[in-house]
């Protein structure tokens, strides 16, 4: 399969990077890296989370950090929330592009260690869930399997397992009038390989042609980018990714290693491949620079370090 000509990336930065951040970082500095990042031309940033701050303290300064960033006409603004509270706090803010995501775990131990939940018991929550989203007019948009790829509790999972989750997730939304559109794979712990993406990617594109991947991967144990790759040769057109690298899993059995793949690094990736993004990659490059200044530490992210190939061949051609 050829390349695909655009891609959609979301930046979770923001979002998932504060959220595991060990420093806390400022009100203010969440307000300025929103605001840096949406200058680079992103299509979708994901912001905050509207979750209880006795869970998450980091995201207690939701609505603060709502209420000061700046929206941009061509950027898409999202937000996790978790219940009716957390739309209705969202909704609230008047600044977010609300969509319904159902989520499901492929692994029963990280399930209940993520979400205190058993995969029994997320699929039963899971009407109360489209209920809910339904009563603030918000369609069943993406259908979310965690740890798709492998999880450090249970090992590699099953790709028929994964399959059978999509399924009885979407025959869920079906008997509620929903029809999701997306299918987001995460690799949560940073679990997979080239090998086992092309073979659930092309069992999902088999299996469901008519619906989008989206590939949510992390660069746990260096092989992030080389997954994006084969998602690309394989026409996956949206990916998530954290400027910087930024983010990671608690869960993911590796202290101090890298998050989400870094978004510059899969920018400039298929920049050079032909694929367009949208993104100004050295605008962002300089947004990273400046987060690192922020956090008061280097990220993992090569191209911040290496420059993009366009900036030297700007200098050869002179």
């Amino acid at each position: 399969m050829a390349f695909p000509k655009k891609v959609i990336i979301r930046e979770v930065g923001p979002r998932e990077g504060m959220q595991i951040e060990e420093a806390p970082v400022s009100t203010e500095n969440k307000i300025r890296i929103v605001d840096m990042i949406s200058e680079c031309n992103f299509p979708v940033i994901e912001v905050t989370s509207f979750v209880s701050p006795k869970w998450v303290p980091k995201m207690a300064d939701a609505e603060k950090v709502a209420a000061g960033f700046k929206r941009y006409p061509e950027t898409e603004y999202q937000c996790v929330y978790l219940n009716a509270k957390g739309i209705e706090r969202a909704q609230a803010t008047g600044k977010f592009d609300l969509e319904g995501v159902l989520q499901i775990t492929a692994s029963e131990t990280f399930s209940v260690k993520n979400t205190n939940l058993t995969i029994d018991e997320t699929f039963t929550k899971m009407d109360e869930r489209i209920c809910t989203l339904n009563e603030f007019n918000i369609p069943v948009h993406t259908i979310a399997v965690m740890t798709a790829f492998g999880c450090t509790y249970e090992g590699d999972t099953n790709p028929e397992l994964v399959i059978q989750l999509i399924e009885r997730s979407i025959a869920k939304a079906n008997s509620f009038g929903e029809n999701p559109k997306h299918i987001l794979l995460g690799d949560t712990v940073g679990w997979a390989n080239p090998i086992s993406t092309e073979m659930l990617v092309g069992k999902v594109q088999d299996r469901w042609p008519e619906k989008d991947i989206i590939l949510h991967l992390h660069d746990t144990r260096g092989m992030g980018m080389a997954n994006a790759y084969v998602g690309l040769k394989m026409g996956v057109t949206h990916y998530d990714s954290s400027v910087g690298g930024l983010g990671g899993c608690p869960f993911s059995g590796a202290k101090g290693a890298a998050g989400n793949i870094a978004t510059e690094d899969l920018v400039h990736m298929c920049h050079e491949l032909g694929i367009s993004t949208g993104i100004d990659l050295e605008k962002l490059l300089k947004v990273t620079e400046k987060i690192e200044g922020i956090l008061g530490r280097e990220l993992p992210s090569k191209v911040s370090k290496g420059r993009s190939l366009n900036s030297y061949r700007r200098i050869a051609s002179n």
